[in-house]
């Protein structure tokens, strides 16, 4: 049997998002930057595309930015601010200490700038709260960066209050929206958000595209130099048929948001319910107030790697945390952070599901888990 249970990682391109862009492969190839009827029907394709995400986050389509996927959103949203911020002698940076490493190293790149960093500490569920951000913030801080939802134990935030105390303190906020898009109701025009990043894989689109949602008045500062494409912001030809599949992604994924939440929940829970029944089985993150398709748990005296080894012969994908962390020998940042120690970050297991997923898939997983634990003990 083969379960794919890392969709976190990436998704499995969803249909129709496949099929419109391989229209857009044969009919819109044109560069979008000629005058003529090819190049201006691929214009129109992009733009189309542009207004579909817009609308789908309840943004303005000029608000909105393609870049080639979410470490180029995050990291170019942060240095923008941090631009901003130079302008006028505003050099502090708070972000949380649980961020993707796009967010974090790019924190780090300004603190060798000479930006001050304040990194805010969760609590074990993987909380911010809002008051630690607000206590934080100082006469020249310029940006706040906490992510909507966390890639490795699915704590969702307060960005909403977050945001609106940036707002009364006229502190930029951006949040890493990476793994909320498409997966829990985003309105920008509702969250206090300044700048919002995305990116098309985690949502059924296709790899190598994203896109920022900067407010109107923010101007970006762009990382690649060249042409006027993207009205300046990023140089280099439009990957439209990307594009393309990206906003239908995004599209259908809303479209169809309650009604896959409320499957793929089912099926979270009862995972949740039936790893908890292994001893030594620890939750990371919150029991409720998480992504719907996301399970992070640790084994005590299991080791990730030989766990993952495990279930890959038995079919099943999934990881130890982050994908991009993949390979790394270094316990999860993220889950050090709330409270667990070296030896249980190593035996940390993520399973993150999909609509594709079902509760047979659901009874597999913990069938060979278990035994999979009990192997390794």
């Amino acid at each position: 049997m083969k379960v794919y249970a890392d969709n976190a990682a990436t998704m499995k391109m969803r249909p129709e998002a496949l099929e419109d862009m391989n229209e857009a492969l044969q009919e819109n190839w044109g560069n979008p930057s000629s005058v003529y009827s090819v190049g201006r029907e691929a214009k129109i394709a992009m733009e189309s595309a542009r207004y579909t995400i817009a609308q789908c986050i309840g943004a303005k389509t000029n608000e909105i930015f393609f870049t080639s996927g979410g470490s180029e959103a995050d990291t170019q949203a942060i240095l923008s601010a941090a631009a901003i911020g130079a302008q006028t002698e505003r050099t502090h940076v708070i972000v949380s200490a649980i961020e993707h490493q796009a967010v974090l190293k790019t924190a780090a790149q300004l603190e060798a700038m000479g930006f001050e960093v304040t990194y805010v500490q969760p609590d074990r569920d993987g909380y911010i709260d809002p008051a630690k951000i607000h206590e934080n913030i100082r006469e020249n801080t310029i940006l706040v960066s906490v992510m909507a939802a966390n890639n490795e134990i699915g704590t969702v935030q307060n960005i909403r209050q977050i945001g609106a105390l940036c707002q009364i303190a006229n502190v930029l906020f951006h949040t890493d929206a990476v793994q909320a898009v498409g997966h829990m109701p985003i309105d920008v025009s509702q969250l206090n958000v300044d700048l919002l990043t995305m990116s098309a894989h985690k949502f059924g689109g296709p790899k190598g595209i994203g896109a920022i949602y900067a407010k109107s008045g923010i101007s970006l500062s762009p990382l690649i130099l060249g042409g006027p494409q993207e009205r300046g912001r990023r140089a280099g030809t439009e990957n439209v048929p990307a594009m393309v599949g990206m906003a239908t992604a995004l599209e259908t994924s809303c479209q169809n948001m309650e009604e896959e939440n409320e499957k793929i929940t089912a099926m979270r829970d009862k995972l949740i319910d039936g790893l908890l029944e292994i001893p030594g089985t620890v939750l990371n993150g919150p029991r409720d107030n998480r992504l719907p398709g996301n399970v992070s748990v640790c084994f005590k005296d299991a080791a990730s790697e030989s766990l993952l080894v495990l279930l890959d012969e038995a079919g099943i994908c999934a990881s130890a945390g982050s994908a991009c962390e993949a390979g790394s020998l270094d316990p999860s940042h993220v889950l050090l952070a709330i409270g667990r120690s070296e030896k249980e970050a190593m035996s940390s297991l993520r399973l993150t599901l999909s609509a594709d997923n079902t509760m047979d898939d659901v009874d597999y997983i913990l069938e060979t888990v278990r035994k999979s634990v009990e192997k390794i003990r």
